[in-house]
């Protein structure tokens, strides 16, 4: 079972890898136990394996990633009337965990619905093709969103006995409706970061958004967000914030205080006294 790790050593490594989101999470008035799950990379060998049994490419960015850290956890929470309550969740799925999205065994009695019954082949007010449920799409799960849908890695256009490569990010929401997010893993990963793992966050591009809910938190942490049109990619770095919140919320220093000039003094040594003042500046430490 993984446990979060707190080393200073380890502290510059994961701010690299966030994007620099753990600094601004601690920044944040409220926000308390930002939590980051260490993991150790992915051996190549099982890369390999996952890509000889799912017949696919891994897309070359999601296989860094996985040579990188082999999953991604980051939790936050907020201090609400002195209780700490679970709000933010970024979660990458480790490569075992990397399944294929397959059909409740509920649902596998005699003449009962299947995945493929959704399938529809209207698609003409859409400007991506949606998967399919059938062997033309093979799905598998990166994130589970805490149960509100499913971020997948989609591999479309596939015929039985070759092997996939081009893939693209989409999130099936609860009612099983496909939304297409990014073409890439580099641009979803972004997209996670900014938006700061905040509840239901996806399903800002949908067509109906988040519940009322989670509105109301994303009220709170929005200014650190970027507002983008759904489907728009977030390939540029006007996606990250350029805020320094420790600039921006640090304060102004105090200017130093003059001293009345005191009355000439005899001394033996005559000297002239100079008065030497701070810079005003302030240390903050972090916990």
């Amino acid at each position: 079972m993984d446990e979060p790790r707190d080393d200073k050593s380890y502290k510059g490594f994961v701010e690299r890898l966030t994007l620099g989101v753990t600094r601004i999470l601690e920044s944040l008035p409220g926000v308390q136990d930002v939590r980051f799950v260490e993991r150790e990379p992915a051996e190549k060998r099982c890369l390999l394996s996952w890509e000889q049994k799912n017949s696919c490419v891994l897309p070359e960015d999601l296989r860094d990633f996985y040579l990188t850290t082999d999953g991604f956890t980051l939790t936050w929470s907020s201090k609400l009337e002195n209780e700490s309550v679970p709000v933010g969740q970024m979660v990458i799925n480790s490569v075992a965990r990397l399944r294929p999205l397959v059909q409740s065994t509920v649902f596998s009695l005699p003449n009962a619905p299947t995945l493929a019954d959704l399938d529809s082949d209207n698609d003409s007010d859409e400007s991506q093709e949606k998967p399919n449920f059938d062997s033309r799409s093979r799905v598998f799960e990166l994130d589970p969103c805490n149960g509100n849908g499913k971020v997948c890695l989609v591999y479309q256009n596939c015929s039985p006995g070759e092997v996939a490569q081009q893939s693209k990010i989409w999130f099936l929401d609860r009612s099983l409706c496909w939304h297409y997010l990014t073409s890439s893993f580099t641009a979803y990963y972004r997209l996670m970061i900014t938006h700061l793992g905040l509840p239901e966050w996806h399903y800002a591009f949908t067509h109906y958004g988040p519940s009322p809910q989670a509105k109301q938190w994303a009220s709170l942490y929005q200014p650190l967000t970027f507002h983008a049109e759904p489907h728009l990619e977030p390939a540029s770095e006007l996606f990250l914030n350029k805020l320094d919140p420790a600039r921006a919320f640090g304060g102004k220093a105090k200017p130093p205080t003059q001293k009345k000039k005191q009355p000439a003094q005899t001394t033996s040594g005559g000297g002239g006294g100079k008065v030497q003042t701070s810079s005003g500046r302030h240390s903050v430490t972090r916990r």
